[in-house]
Order: C-alpha cells, then structure tokens, then sequence
C-alpha cells in the first residue's frame, strides 16, 4: 500500500514538469525576439499570435489524466452466523482505496510514450493492481498483481451433525498472484519476449486426519505454498505465417502442518465395541519440491487466401518428491483386527517424474464462398511414474506391543487423451447460416485403484464418445439476431462415474433492439446426461433461462433501467455404496434457483457543477431444493459532483441470507461506505 500512495504522489509531480517548461518557452521566446520594423495588420498579427497563446494548454491536460476514489466504510454488528457471512461476503470496515487509476503521455518519448496504471478496493478481501507501459518500436510492459483473502468456513459443509459445528474443511488464507511480462521490438518481424509469473498463498484452517477408514478427525492446519513460472521466447511475424517458441521453467514448493493438543472426538460419536474412539494429541507436517521444465511451439499459416493452418506443440517434464510423518495418541481402533491400540507414527517419503506430451492441429478452409470447413485435432499424453515408502508404527495398549510396517509403494498413472473435430458451415443467404459437426473423442488409462476396489493394484479405464453438433444463425432483421447449438453424445466407456456419457445438450440465444434506447437478451440452455452402466445408473439434468432488459433513453441522461432475470433448475440422481459395510444407496439431489439483479439510474435536478445521480436496485438469488435458501442485497448509491472534477459518492448496502434446513447459518447486516472521487 505504501508504494502506491508514493507512486500517487510522484506521478503528479512528474507529470506537471514538462507542462510547465512548455508553458514558459513562449514567454523567453517573446522575450528574446527581436524589434519588428514595422506593425502588421491585425489580422494578420492575431493569425500569428493566437496559436501561441493557445498551445501550451492542451499539452498540459493530456500529460497526465486519471482519478482516484477513496473513503470509508461503515458496518453495523453481524446478526447471526459470523463464518457464514465472512465466507460470502467478508467485507469489513474502516479507510478503503476504492479505485485509482491513471494515463501519463510523455511529448518528449523519453522512458515511455505512454503509461497506465490503475487499483481497486485496496482494504478489500480482493484487490487489484495493473500497469502497462509503452514505447512504440521498443518494448511493451505490462505487470498484474492480485491480492485474495479466501476465508471459507461454512459450519455444514461436509459434516453438518460434527460436535460442535466444526466446519471440517475451513480455510482463511492469503492468496497473492503477480505477472510480469515483457515485449521487446513490437510491430517487427522478430520479437523477442519474457514473463515471470508468481503465485503464492498462506493461512490455516481446518482439515481431516483420517484414522484407518473408520473414523475423521477436524484439526488445525497451517498453509504454505508458492509456485514460480519463469518463460521467454520469440515470435516470427510475418505477413503469411507466424512462429511462437517458447522456453519455461516452473518450481512448486509447499510445506502444511498440522497440530492438536486437546482431547476431541472424531465423526464417529457412538461407541464402538464399547469404547469411544478419541485424538489426544497430533503432530504432522509434509513437505512438497516439485520442478519442471517446458518447451512450447505455435505456428499459424495463411499460404492461400481461403486456408488458415495452425499448430501447438508442448512438452513438459515434471519432477515432485514428497515427505511426510504425524504422530499421534489417542484410543483408534484397527478395524481389521478389531484391536484397540493408543498410539500411531507415519513416516512416508516418494517422488515421481511425470513427463507430459501435449499436441493440437488444424485448419479452416474455404473452398467456396459460402462453404467453410474448419478440423481439428488435440492429443494429450500423461505419464506418472512415482515411488514411495510407508513405515507405520502401533502401539497397543495394555501390553505396549508395538507393531512395525514397512510398505514399498511403486506407483504409475497412465493417461492418453485424443479429440478430433469436423465443423461446416454454410450461408445459406446472408442472414442465414447453418452449422454441422462431428466429434470424436477417445484415450485411456491407467491408474492405482482405490481402497475399496478388490481388483488391486492397478485398474483400467477407457474412454469412447462419439458426439454430433448442430447449429443456426438467424439475421432476419437488422434489429433482430438468433442463434442456437446442439450436441448429442453417445459413449461405450468413460473414466469417471459422474463423466459425460449418454448426454443432450443445447443452446439457444436471441437478441433484440426494440430501438435506439430499448434492447432485450433471452439466453436458454439445457442439458441431461445419462449413465446406464449396472451400480452406476447416474442421471443429470439442468435447464437455465435469462433474460435481460436495458432501457437508456436520452444516452441515461435522466435515467436508465438493466434488469436481469434468471431461472435455473439442477437435477441428479446416482447410485452409491454406503460404508462401512457397503451396502447400496441412491443419492438424489435438485436445485430450482431464482437469480434476479435491478438497477434504476436517475438524474436528479442538478446545479452548475453538475448532476446528481441516484442509483437504486440490487439482486437476489432464491433456492428451493434440497439445501433451501435466500440471499438478498439490495442497494442505493447517490454520487453529487461538488466541483468540476471532485464528486461525493455514498452507497447501502444489505446482506440477508437464510436456510430453512441449517438455520444456525443465517446473518443479516448494513454496510455503508462514503468518500470522493477526484477526476483530473
């Protein structure tokens, strides 16, 4: 923050220097000019006199343009969940940069012809900064930073019946993202070129310690994590063709801990065999190093006026070694055994080299004027091989024995993905134009199946989909446009339980421009997928309908009106196995959201500095289904200008939510921010 309000400071300053020197070379010039023998006509002296006079002004308002908006923010105390309400709005109170941002032209092209940069809602969970520097010929520079506070810490999820609340997969953490990128000589045929990319993150929470498979434990977690990506390479323009290679690095380093030095009891409240299981204390930490090393190529041709050719190539060698180890005590249960035992110690160490090939081709041709064929082909190549060893320590009591494992754990993944696309499309007129397409979708693999799988170590899958693709574009009037797509899948295997199998999907989209003033937007999709494989029988269906309304009569002078509705509705249904004894179940779940957003601008009567306007609206999101619950916020916003370039803004806002089923998540509170925004 400190650096940005040093760089508020200097930029003014930087920028009025060369104004002023400019504003003082005509008065030496008229100073040093020498005596005229004779008066001109006056015309023709005020032809001579008033370009100077005006000159130096316009250069001094394009030198440097920009605003900055700032104040203060006022909360009222939080009625209700304080978690529910910092995991969905999380907004506090007290002095906020709501906005900054800035131009400076330099005349003289010294650094730079032209630098930008701007912030946003600096004292916020989420802010942003971004600048960008050019100078034309040279280099073009351009830098974004990001700051996210993420506090997710919703009392049900995962366990709503856990003692005590415990959200069992919390997180308040910080998370910071930076890139810099930098173009040398743009606009010539070579251009070199190199990026830098950070993105780190810090915090705690609360995570699971998962005792054998019968039992979880919520407990303390400390988060860190930070990966860099370093790139360069060069570009090849050319009027026919251009070439992109590239060269990257990336490093991965993350280092977790956990920690709990009082007595808690895990999910499993009942006792079990007659004795309650329960942690004392837990220590653990892991540690992750990871490296790769990338190369890339991208190429695009135009040799005809009616073909376009392109290409990507990349390859990528990631390395990752892991370790870990916990101690605990408590009482835990071996349920193999069905022995008690009061103590456990972990050590694992691994690593793993995963080379990754990744390819995509294709072409769009043109063959006749109202005919255009477009293919394309990807391929994706996922090798993993890894190694890791498990040495675990039991202790039991009453006799202290103690049990030893050691378990070598080679490991592979094997994962082969291949698409291709053949879409044409035909004017039928010039305002009809019709689409059809056929994709192809297949791979394999190769993965370690689960705990409960009897099939061991490894299992295979595979993939076999086979989609059409159907289109339309309609102009049948200027004013107004219609669009919509479909896609039918057919598959024969898939990896995933809830994957794409058996699916329609579509998509339609209108819009109309009632007049100059007066426009409407309806936007409808719908989707079902079905899984028909015996133990998994999943079903899926969704449906969302939109529509938007914008009204601006006079350019908004007076008022203007955007109104948005939204209807979505959300279906599914799959079998399941119901640990421990697995037996078979069915998972149902829907949702039947409603989504509506307002705004009304009005121009209220104004005076010479100018008009006031006033804002009011807000939005709504209102679910029933499974998990019922509202959420409201409206809002009202008055900005007054009380000089040329210096506003008062003000703006209420109310947040609401509610849940018929978990009532102990609702909160209500007011926030009210005010401040300036100073224009120049």
């Amino acid at each position: 923050m400190k650096y940005l309000l040093a760089l508020l400071l200097i930029v003014p300053a930087y920028a009025q220097a060369p104004a002023e020197q400019q504003a003082a070379k005509p008065e030496e010039k008229a100073a040093q000019a020498p005596a005229k023998p004779e008066e001109k006509p006056a015309a023709e002296a005020q032809k001579t006199e008033q370009p100077a006079a005006e000159n130096p002004a316009p250069a001094t308002e394009q030198n440097f343009t920009g605003s900055i908006d700032f104040g203060y923010r006022f909360r009222t105390d939080i009625r209700g969940s304080v978690p529910t309400y910092r995991s969905i709005v999380n907004l506090g109170e007290g002095p906020r940069l709501f906005g900054t941002e800035f131009t400076i032209r330099d005349p003289k092209h010294r650094l730079f012809d032209t630098l930008n940069a701007n912030g946003y809602n600096w004292g916020d969970p989420y802010n942003t900064a971004h600048v960008d520097a050019t100078k034309r010929g040279i280099y073009n520079f351009r830098f974004d930073y990001r700051n996210i506070l993420y506090y997710n810490a919703l009392p049900s999820y995962a366990n709503p019946f856990a003692p005590a609340g415990w959200d069992e997969q919390a997180r308040d953490v910080r998370r910071r993202l930076a890139s810099f990128d930098l173009e040398l000589l743009p606009g010539k045929h070579i251009v070199p070129y190199l990026a830098y990319d950070r993105n780190s993150g810090e915090g705690n929470g609360i995570t699971t310690w998962v005792q054998g498979t019968n039992n979880e434990y919520p407990v303390g977690t400390n988060f860190h994590d930070g990966t860099s990506n370093y790139r360069g390479g060069v570009r090849f323009e050319f009027s026919r063709f251009h070439v992109t290679l590239e060269q990257g690095g990336t490093t991965f380093r993350e280092d977790d801990s956990v920690y709990q030095t009082s007595l808690i009891g895990g999910d499993r409240t009942a006792p079990v065999l007659g004795q309650t299981l329960q942690l004392a204390n837990l220590q653990q930490a892991y540690g992750i190093r990871g490296n790769a090393i990338y190369s890339k190529a991208y190429v695009t041709a135009n040799p005809f006026s009616w073909l376009n050719l392109y290409g990507q190539f990349l390859y990528s060698e990631p390395k990752t070694d892991v370790n870990y180890s916990d101690a605990a005590n408590g009482n835990f249960l071996l349920l193999s055994s069905l022995l008690f035992y009061t103590g456990q110690g972990d050590a694992v160490t691994g690593s793993a080299n995963k080379p990754h090939i990744s390819g995509n081709a294709g072409f769009e041709m043109r063959p006749f004027r109202r005919f255009r064929i477009a293919e394309s082909w990807l391929t994706d190549r996922y090798h993993d091989a890894a190694y890791s060893l498990i040495a675990e320590q039991l202790l039991f009591n009453p006799t202290s024995q103690l049990s030893n494992t050691v378990t070598p754990l080679p490991d592979r993944q094997v994962v082969n993905y291949n698409r291709t696309q053949t879409d044409l499309f035909f004017d039928v007129t010039k305002k009809i134009t019709l689409r059809g397409g056929y994709r192809y979708e297949w791979g394999d693999a190769s993965v370690r199946s689960g705990p409960l799988n009897p099939i061991q170590p490894f299992e295979s899958g595979s993939l076999n989909r086979q989609v059409g693709i159907a289109g339309l574009n309609v102009r049948p009037i200027q004013k107004l446009s219609l669009n919509g797509e479909y896609e039918g899948a057919s598959t024969t295997h898939a990896y995933f339980r809830t994957s794409l199998y058996d699916y329609n999907r579509v998509r339609a989209r209108g819009r109309y421009q009632f007049s100059d003033t007066l426009s409407a937007q309806a936007n409808f999709t719908y989707m079902n997928n079905w899984n028909p494989t015996p133990g998994v029988n999943y079903e899926f269906e969704s449906r969302d309908n939109a529509l938007s309304l914008t009204w601006t009569p006079k350019g908004s002078k007076r008022v203007s009106v955007l109104a948005e509705y939204d209807r979505a509705t959300f279906s599914s249904n799959i079998n399941y196995l119901i640990p421990p004894f697995l037996t078979p179940g069915i998972n149902s779940y829907r949702d039947s959201m409603h989504l509506a957003t307002a705004a009304i601008d009005l121009g209220l009567p104004g005076w010479k500095a100018g008009t006031p306007k006033l804002t009011v609206g807000g939005s709504l999101a209102v679910n029933n289904g499974s998990r019922t619950s509202r959420y409201y916020q409206p809002l009202m916003r008055l900005s007054v200008p009380l000089q040329k370039h210096v506003y008062w803004n003000t703006e209420w806002q109310w947040y609401g939510f509610n849940e018929d089923l978990f009532l102990y998540e609702a909160f209500r509170v007011h926030t009210v921010q005010t401040g300036l925004r100073l224009t120049r």
